[in-house]
């Protein structure tokens, strides 16, 4: 990246005689040459090119380093919630620390070939002595959501009436024009999230931009060879269908970059270990367990797979962070009833968190007749289920099941404190000895004991070894208490005619 060398440079002579700055490498230097060479800085020291984004590391990261390297406008086509939007503003990481432009200059322009008029004539007027700003990486990003109403106004820009009255000036004259988003972007990088909302009309401005370097204001021809990286994102529906987005555009984007959720459920905890906030300040000291963040990932991995999910919508990975954020929330609220020290979320607070699932998946008819709620249950309890498997694979349970099959029954309150459901969960036979399982013995603290008992529980529930319901809570399944309740009949009977 470009340094500074000696004292700050502050009017264009004094920008001459630094040889960093110097006409010959400013000028000809555009913002695809800096954003280049600074990748192959980092490239050819090691270091992390887009740091926080998890996942694309062998996939995204290489198509967008020949993009760049290549010189491309890019696109990244991707479902909701798959850093798409992250990704683009990281691009200002290969930005220059510092870039000299002419002070007050709405297209930052470049103080060796400014674009604008007044630039020029401020040039013309005062020389070596024209005043010299300093632009920072983040002044020279420009984003812009792209919705339906945004106007050529917003994005290129329009004559301004104003501005004529306050100069005496033509309406024709170019100082009386008042730039848009695009121009005020010159030297930097313009983003366009959803691109394919944009109007046609708008469509064909960016266009013009990107091969013609001129526009049209009003019917008023302006020439504007603008040095601007362009970048979009786009939902990869959206983005093909008809109509959406005109031809000529698409053919002048050079790479088009595919976006993706996690391959592996550990990329998806990373991810979510990252982004959810769980290490808050609270009264109660908060841990989670792993089989938590497994079940909470594994949840949008389910739901990614169910076919009552909309797969066009997608499931974004926001789901599992504010799953993960709502469960830690729901244990906080009991450890504080209950007055204890710790704060660990069990798999009930799990479904307590339910509203941050519903209002993150989109459901196809069959979804939407048996109803959000239904839906997102069942995502949980496959997650349990599939989580469960992991751990008791080659585990023999049966001792817990047949404890349930002899009539036993256990209802948990959802806010009941860690020592009183111990002290339930206790009198079932081989359920606390599964805890070796999790590396975890009766020093270990109540919360994180009662935390894992409860998922064994909820795994067996899971694989419909045994029930759970709002009556009775935990108990044995229907079809093993009635073919229990048939044999003690069958029983009697034979003890009644043995008798007789």
């Amino acid at each position: 990246m470009t340094k500074l060398s000696g004292q700050t440079p502050s009017t264009l002579g004094s920008l001459r005689q630094n040889p960093a700055f110097s006409e010959d490498r400013l000028a000809a230097r555009t913002i695809k040459d800096e954003v280049r060479a600074n990748l192959i800085c980092k490239l050819q020291k090691g270091e992390t090119l887009f740091p926080g984004v998890l996942g694309f590391e062998d996939t995204v990261v290489p198509q967008m380093v020949n993009a760049i390297l290549s010189r491309h406008n890019f696109i990244l086509l991707g479902l909701r919630g798959q850093a798409k939007t992250r990704l683009i503003r990281l691009l200002t990481t290969l930005l220059d620390d510092r870039i000299p432009a002419i002070a007050g200059c709405e297209l930052h322009d470049n103080p060796y070939r400014p674009l604008c008029k007044q630039c020029r004539d401020l040039l013309a007027e005062a020389g070596d002595e024209t005043p010299i700003a300093w632009l920072a990486p983040d002044q020279r990003y420009v984003e812009k959501l792209a919705t339906p109403d945004v106007t050529i106004a917003d994005m290129i820009g329009d004559l301004d009436p104003i501005k004529a009255a306050r100069r005496g000036a033509d309406i024709a004259d170019e100082l009386t024009i008042h730039y848009g988003l695009l121009p005020r972007a010159n030297r930097g990088i313009f983003a366009i999230n959803e691109l394919p909302d944009l109007a046609g009309k708008i469509q064909v401005g960016l266009f013009n931009i990107m091969q013609e370097g001129d526009v049209q204001i009003k019917g008023y021809p302006v020439r504007l060879p603008l040095d601007v990286m362009l970048v979009f994102t786009a939902n990869p529906e959206d983005y093909t269908a008809r109509g959406k987005i005109i031809t000529p555009l698409k053919d002048r984007i050079g790479s088009e970059i595919r976006t993706h959720y996690p391959a592996a459920v550990e990329q998806g905890i990373a991810i979510t270990r990252q982004e959810a906030w769980a290490d808050r300040t609270s009264p109660a000291r908060i841990h989670i367990p792993d089989f938590i963040r497994h079940i909470a990932e594994q949840v949008a991995f389910q739901a990614r797979e169910d076919k009552r999910v909309d797969k066009r919508s997608g499931v974004s990975q926001r789901l599992p962070i504010a799953l993960l954020e709502n469960a830690l929330s729901n244990a906080e609220r009991r450890s504080l009833a209950a007055r204890e020290s710790m704060a660990v979320p069990r798999v009930l607070d799990i479904y307590a968190a339910l509203p941050a699932v519903t209002g993150k998946i989109e459901l196809e008819y069959e979804g939407e007749l048996k109803g959000g709620d239904a839906i997102g249950r069942e995502l949980i309890r496959a997650a349990v289920g599939k989580v469960f498997s992991d751990l008791f694979e080659n585990d023999n349970l049966s001792q817990i099941v047949q404890w349930f099959d002899l009539g036993g029954s256990l209802k948990i309150d959802e806010n009941s404190g860690s020592a009183a459901m111990l002290q339930q969960l206790g009198t079932i036979h081989g359920l606390m000895d599964k805890l070796s399982r999790f590396q975890l013995g009766p020093k270990d603290p109540a919360p994180v004991r009662a935390a894992a008992a409860e998922f064994v529980l909820e795994g067996l529930y899971a694989h419909r070894r045994i029930t759970r319901s709002e009556e009775r809570g935990f108990a044995a399944e229907e079809r093993k208490r009635e073919s229990h309740a048939n044999d003690e009949t069958r029983q009697r009977s034979t003890y009644r005619r043995q008798f007789n």
